[in-house]
C-alpha cells in the first residue's frame, strides 16, 4: 500500500481520558479515531477533507489508563470524491509485548476545495488479497449505508 494510504499514531492514555468505570472514555477513543483517520484521508487526498460518515464503531475491550495506545488508519476504498478509511485501535500495558485490538470502525471523508465543494481524489487500487477483501468490505458497508439512509430519510424531513 502507498505510504500515504496508511498512518499510525501511538501515545499513552492519560488520567484525563478516564470514564466513571476507571477505563478510557469512549469519547476519547472516538476523538483519536477521528484525528488519525482525518490525517490518513488528508494525506491521501492532498486537500482538506470533511467527515461524512462514521459507522459501525465497535468497542471490543476497554483500554486501561496508562496503556500504550496505537491507532492505525488505512485507505480501503475510494469513490470519485470520497475516501473510506478503516481504523483499528490497539492498546497494551508497557509490560506486554504485543498490542491487542480494542476498537474498529470505518470513516468516510470527502475531499473538498476552499469553497467546500467536493473534488476528485486519486483512485485507491488494491494490490493484494487482503486489500481486495478490504475493498469488498467497504463496498458492502456502502450498500448498507445507502439502505440505512433510505430508512432514516423520513426522520430528516421537516
Amino acid at each position: 500500500m502507498d505510504s500515504k494510504g496508511h498512518i499510525s499514531f501511538q501515545f499513552i492514555s492519560e488520567p484525563t481520558d478516564v470514564n466513571f468505570g476507571g477505563k478510557v472514555h469512549g469519547g476519547s477513543v472516538m476523538k483519536w479515531i477521528d484525528q488519525t483517520a482525518y490525517t490518513c484521508a488528508r494525506n491521501w487526498a492532498g486537500t482538506y477533507c470533511v467527515t461524512v460518515y462514521v459507522g459501525g464503531i465497535r468497542f471490543y475491550k476497554p483500554i486501561n489508563i496508562g496503556d500504550v495506545v496505537k491507532v492505525d488508519a488505512y485507505v480501503i476504498y475510494t469513490g470519485k470524491t470520497s475516501i473510506h478509511i478503516a481504523v483499528d485501535v490497539y492498546s497494551k500495558d508497557f509490560d506486554d509485548e504485543r498490542h491487542e485490538k480494542k476498537t474498529h470502525c470505518v470513516i468516510v471523508f470527502v475531499s473538498v476545495d476552499a469553497d467546500g465543494k467536493p473534488v476528485p481524489v486519486k483512485e485507491w487500487i488494491p494490490e493484494n488479497e487482503r486489500e481486495k477483501k478490504l475493498a469488498e468490505y467497504a463496498r458492502k458497508l456502502k450498500s448498507l449505508r445507502e439502505k440505512i439512509s433510505e430508512e432514516m430519510r423520513p426522520f430528516f424531513e421537516d
